[in-house]
């Protein structure tokens, strides 16, 4: 498979940490562990930024009816992360983001209590006011507004590429990792199907492949969503609704999405499939019917077994896990470098990550938690 880039210095024999994929959870604690003065090693198994990042829809979502309750926290603090952030990486990087602030619109099909409204920080629409913020929407039920942000994740890792090139992180991409590699039960390093490489301290940011890495000391799966872009509408919001939802991007383009499927690493994009989103998004904006098919395309989640990502040391020293995001990698790339490279460098980390950790899936821990 093709690599985006690689930059490696042959002469370099250690690293300070070796990162294990290079999708934005990868490639933000690749920059969080070079501020602090890490040499970095990121080997990445296809192209980087080139899985999950690139095909996620880029909704900064942080509701919290939406999520477990012990990731709002975390979702919260990383949503109020995203303008510096963004900033910063635009400035490093030259290149400029779509990061954009008009807010959600979400569609119901019943009332929603008013503990949630607050909850959740909804404002509810008038008939009126849903038709003055977006006047194509054909939705009878109630709908709400909230103030979030999104971004096109596209732009997004590349500008994160072009920073952890600016800052001379080694990248190693198109191998795959077979192994990580121990010695009295401590890191020393990774094995790929064409050398070794060496490290007292590697984390697994892997995403749905992270489980698929030698000794197998957790479990990921990919989860399979299947997306389209369209071109020629007037939305303005994001906007949720049952069964659909859109995220527009500021040069016009309409990102549809997207299903939930347990199909292993099938990434096919079926015919039938988009046309059945393509359908959903036309029922809810008719004038969608003339809009054309930009694109479609399919991306692997990567899951956990309660769809919460795992965030710490394993049990073995020296070895890390930033994964399992599933629907969140955009939204908690800020928070989780900034956590992850406070545990590695044996800070307390600003958050308890004691919910996230992957001993919460051994029986032991399980039949006393």
């Amino acid at each position: 498979m093709p690599a985006s880039f690689i930059f490696y210095n042959a002469r370099v024999k250690t690293w300070d940490a070796i990162i294990i994929g290079g999708g934005i959870i990868g490639l933000t604690l690749a920059i969080g562990l070079r501020k602090r003065g890490f040499s970095i090693l990121i080997i990445e198994r296809g192209e980087l930024g080139h899985e999950a990042s690139y095909a996620a829809a880029g909704m900064l979502a942080d509701c919290p009816s939406e999520l477990p309750q012990s990731l709002w926290q975390l979702a919260a603090a990383s949503a109020k992360m995203y303008p510096e952030f963004v900033h910063e990486l635009e400035d490093e990087s030259g290149i400029k983001m779509d990061l954009r602030d008009n807010g959600t619109v979400l569609l119901s099909r019943h009332a929603l209590p008013e503990d949630n409204l607050q909850k959740d920080n909804l404002r509810a629409l008038t008939s009126s006011e849903l038709a003055a913020l977006e006047p194509e929407i054909k939705h009878e039920g109630p709908a709400f507004f909230r103030a979030e942000r999104s971004l096109d994740p596209r732009s997004l890792t590349k500008a994160a590429i072009a920073a952890i090139k600016h800052r001379e992180v080694d990248v190693v991409s198109g191998t795959t990792v077979q192994q990580v590699l121990i010695s009295s039960q401590k890191v020393t390093g990774v094995l790929t199907e064409k050398r070794e490489y060496s490290s007292a301290i590697v984390i697994n940011c892997a995403g749905a492949w992270a489980g698929e890495i030698f000794p197998r000391q957790f479990t990921t799966k990919p989860v399979k969503g299947q997306m389209l872009a369209l071109l020629g509408t007037s939305l303005q919001h994001v906007v949720r609704a049952p069964g659909v939802y859109f995220v527009p991007r500021s040069d016009g383009r309409l990102v549809v999405g997207s299903t939930l499927e347990d199909a292993g690493f099938d990434k096919r994009v079926e015919t039938d499939v988009i046309q059945r989103l393509h359908q959903a998004a036309i029922d809810l904006v008719p004038a969608l019917q003339s809009a054309r098919l930009h694109e479609a395309w399919a991306g692997l989640r990567p899951g956990t077994q309660d769809e919460q990502p795992i965030l710490g040391e394993t049990a073995t020293q020296g070895y890390f896990a930033a994964t399992g995001h599933y629907r969140d990698g955009i939204l908690l790339a800020p928070i989780t470098a900034k956590l992850m490279a406070q545990v590695i460098l044996g800070e307390k980390p600003e958050f308890d990550l004691s919910a996230f950790s992957v001993l919460r899936f051994e029986p032991s821990h399980r039949a006393v938690g």
